[in-house]
């Protein structure tokens, strides 16, 4: 098994999938804020953002899959931006179900200053609304709880990838 994910990491369309399917992610969240007027919040912009890396590994290796850097590379992005956004989600989640004083977000993001998404593209990176407040829910799930399952799965499918680099012969650093 592990080697068809070894066959499979080696071609463009598995990468370009799953950039795929971070864009629907983006394009769902711009239904959600745009026609069905939920307003996100500071941690939503944020999952958005780490939903965007996992857009760009994916985009990054279907450049070239061949090539060893380039796979590690997006294997890299990925593995950054699904855990950051598992964290995020689970974080989210608990505001949600534990409201407290003590267990809120900042209103505003706080982007570095070398990527402020809020300014450059505030349509989608501007939050509007807060942590605390449950708009939606889809078979009792909250929308940061069924990110959890997203980056859960995100996470499992990668630590297929990241094993099936390992599996067959040595390999250059530059290709296989």
């Amino acid at each position: 098994m592990l080697k068809l994910f070894n066959q499979l990491s080696k071609r463009r369309v598995p990468w370009l999938l799953l950039a795929l399917t971070a864009l629907g992610l983006e394009l769902a969240a711009l239904y959600f804020q745009y026609q069905l007027k939920l307003d996100p919040c500071v941690l939503c912009v944020y999952e958005r953002t780490a939903v965007m890396g996992i857009l760009l590994a994916g985009l990054i290796a279907a450049l070239a899959p061949g090539i060893l850097i380039f796979r590690w590379a997006a294997i890299l992005v990925w593995g950054v931006s699904a855990g950051w956004g598992l964290q995020l989600a689970m974080k989210h989640t608990g505001i949600q179900l534990f409201p407290s004083p003590s267990n809120t977000c900042d209103f505003a993001a706080s982007y570095p200053d070398w990527a402020k998404l809020d300014e450059w593209f505030p349509w989608l990176f501007q939050p509007t609304g807060f942590c605390d407040e449950i708009q939606w829910q889809f078979f009792g799930y909250t929308m940061p709880q069924t990110m959890i399952g997203i980056y859960a799965l995100y996470l499992l499918a990668l630590l297929l990838v990241l094993l099936s680099q390992f599996a067959g012969q040595q390999r250059s650093i530059f290709s296989d």
